[in-house]
């Protein structure tokens, strides 16, 4: 089985122009703020940054067949961690051609499946924080929710993103894969 690793991933990543409210909410509730852009993760962890130019062209068959299609982020979510802990996030919708493109580039790398691996599958998010407490989260969900407006972008492409080790660990774009036909 091809190796993956947890400093790769194929992503969605907004345009910069509607990231200042996420990144707003991000950096004041996400420790991971300095490592990733806002994204909304297809696949993680991927293949080595090395067999990018490998499993590229078979990814960006996939995205050439699949239209660009429009994203509201307008509600606040969390998923249930160890411990009692929260992962707070923003719902992308309408899902299902976000649910479709993952499942569409999954089957070019059927290994690479730990984000469908949940109970209910995979679920479209753009995580905005982490949280401690039930009635925490439960406060800090409403209080995001009451102050936001939603946001909407077009998703155009998908992208391989890569980091290094400590201290340089900052994911970059590799490569963008476009929707549609060229």
């Amino acid at each position: 089985m091809p190796s993956r690793k947890p400093k790769t991933a194929v992503v969605i990543i907004p345009p910069e122009t509607v990231w200042p409210p996420i990144q707003s909410i991000r950096q004041q509730h996400d420790r991971q703020v300095r490592r990733w852009m806002p994204h909304i993760t297809l696949l993680y962890p991927f293949r080595p940054r090395e067999a990018f130019a490998t499993v590229a062209p078979a990814l960006e068959q996939v995205c050439t067949g699949m239209k660009p299609f429009p994203v509201t982020l307008a509600q606040f979510y969390s998923f249930s961690q160890a411990r009692g802990r929260y992962t707070l996030w923003l719902a992308p919708e309408p899902a299902a051609p976000l649910v479709e493109l993952q499942t569409a580039l999954w089957q070019v790398v059927p290994d690479c499946d730990d984000t469908r691996r949940f109970r209910h599958g995979f679920t479209p998010h753009l995580s905005v924080g982490q949280v401690h407490g039930h009635d925490t989260m439960s406060r800090l969900v409403a209080a995001l929710q009451n102050d936001w407006s939603p946001v909407q972008f077009t998703v155009m492409d998908v992208c391989l993103i890569w980091r290094n080790d400590p201290p340089d660990d900052i994911f970059r774009v590799a490569q963008r894969l476009p929707l549609g036909s060229v």
